[in-house]
């Protein structure tokens, strides 16, 4: 018996990772995190039980870590069990932690949740931050999408940990609590009203996607293919009103930028428009930066802009020279030298469709950057998620790009090289998409952005501070339930 008990735990993390997308079984996540909590709550050991069930989550949510190792399966293949194992622990660690501060120090199921939720809010901006498969992201894919513009993702996550926490209290009140926690997100999403749809004079941007392969993006045969075939698709005759943009994905420009000026004419010749493509650079110090450029209808360069958030292993190494003696460097670096990463986030103003923000692929996943004032009219997301697959990474990684527009109450745009490319409204859900794996392109009409939301306005500081209060209370509550049994004569 001790020993089935014993597999509660994994068993329980694997299925609330089968919330995040692809699967998005919200349905089945939930009460798998019930289950879970409760099994950590009882354990006689709940550090090692919430280690299992967090590291279990972790490997199977994030099994898409293992991808950017095979793009050169020859020199780097061997290292892909290690990063998903290395990555699981690690992240797992949090909920270990977790595990057992809330089941020692603030006492049952409850403890253990908002100890959780705690965790997660440190994981999501601890060094650089990763707000990646995350307890509240498990209801991306369902109707509470909406709730994310008043509560945010970790808002999200309160009502799935709580209400987990409540349920695995094995009370009748606290069992209905938690149940009308769960709930909560799914009335509040289908009480707030949709986004508005697109003005039949709104402004239709081209959203290009070559479908390039990570394996062949740069190979010297077949560069010309993927830049011809962006070409062709720039150029095709539209379905509706002409474009008066087009939106190529990250790294999409075949030269540096700074030999590029042969090919800058043919990409805006193509398009007949304002261009933003992704290129690479280097900067007047020798570092590369992988960056965002603004061209007009000659060619000529309007906006140079630098991704500002690196991807960890893959742009610049966090250890750089204990991974460096081992003879591992940054998976995504092509040009001699580190990425350096740009000055943060900008708006600018797109010819014919007005103030845009842009994000570079991995800054998509943080909710800090969309600023509170000055909002731009939609979000242009440039991404090449080639590097992670055709089936878990990128899908995750556009479900937070719709939980970005959900929380912000921006449309996005989005262009990726090999997919998903889609136009996403203000609450998240979107309009029209390229599937993965084709290439072709959208004309899309830009949907209106909502007034400010109220996440805007109070970010994470509210579950942090709800957290923070609920843990309190919980510690000086089980403090005087220790004192009492101490008293108590024996």
């Amino acid at each position: 018996m001790h020993r089935l008990r014993a597999l509660i735990p994994p068993l329980t993390g694997l299925a609330a990772a089968l919330g995040q997308a692809p699967w998005s079984l919200w349905w089945l996540a939930l009460p798998a995190y019930a289950l879970g909590i409760a099994a950590i709550a009882g354990a006689r050991r709940p550090f090692w039980a919430a280690l299992a069930f967090g590291a279990a989550h972790f490997a199977l949510a994030l099994i898409w870590i293992t991808e950017p190792f095979r793009v050169d399966p020859e020199l780097t293949a061997w290292l892909a069990p290690i990063a998903l194992g290395g990555v699981s622990l690690g992240f797992g660690l949090f909920w270990a932690v977790a595990g057992w501060a809330g089941a020692r120090l603030l006492g049952g199921p409850l403890g253990v949740a908002v100890a959780l939720g705690l965790v997660e809010l440190l994981r999501s901006y601890l060094l650089t931050g990763f707000p990646w498969a995350l307890p509240g992201h498990v209801l991306i894919e369902s109707a509470a999408l909406p709730a994310a513009s008043v509560a945010g993702a970790h808002g999200l996550g309160l009502a799935v940990l709580l209400g987990a926490g409540l349920i695995a209290s094995r009370r009748a009140v606290a069992g209905a609590a938690g149940l009308a926690l769960w709930l909560l997100p799914f009335a509040l999403g289908a009480a707030l009203p949709s986004a508005p749809q697109a003005a039949a004079d709104a402004p239709v941007v081209r959203l290009i996607q070559p479908n390039a392969p990570q394996h062949l993006k740069w190979d010297p045969d077949w560069i010309g293919v993927f830049f011809v075939r962006g070409l062709e698709l720039a150029a095709a005759a539209p379905r509706g009103p002409e474009p008066v943009a087009t939106i190529w994905p990250e790294t999409a420009l075949p030269e540096l930028l700074s030999y590029s000026a042969e090919v800058r004419p043919m990409v805006a010749r193509a398009a007949g428009t304002p261009v933003v493509i992704g290129a690479q650079r280097y900067d007047a110090d020798r570092r590369p930066r992988n960056t965002m450029v603004l061209l007009d209808r000659e060619g000529e360069i309007d906006l140079v802009h630098d991704k500002f958030r690196l991807v960890p292993f893959g742009e610049f190494l966090p250890m750089q020279g204990v991974f460096e003696a081992i003879g591992i460097g940054p998976l995504a670096t092509r040009l001699a030298g580190r990425f350096a990463p740009g000055a943060g986030p900008i708006t600018f103003d797109l010819p014919g469709v007005g103030p845009v923000m842009p994000l570079i692929c991995y800054e998509a996943i943080f909710p800090q950057d969309i600023p509170r004032v000055d909002r731009p009219a939609a979000i242009l997301h440039l991404t090449n998620d080639a590097w992670f697959g055709t089936r878990f990474g990128p899908q995750q990684h556009l479900a937070l790009t719709r939980l970005r527009a959900a929380e912000s109450g921006l449309p996005v745009l989005r262009a990726a090289n090999t997919g998903v490319s889609a136009v996403i409204d203000a609450r998240g859900r979107m309009l029209d998409a390229l599937p993965l794996g084709t290439a072709g392109f959208l004309d899309a009409a830009l949907p209106p952005a909502l007034p400010p939301t109220p996440y805007m306005a109070i970010r994470d500081w509210g579950a942090l501070v709800l957290l923070a209060a609920l843990a309190l209370a919980l510690f000086v509550a089980d403090r005087r339930k220790a004192v009492a049994r101490r008293a108590k004569p024996a």
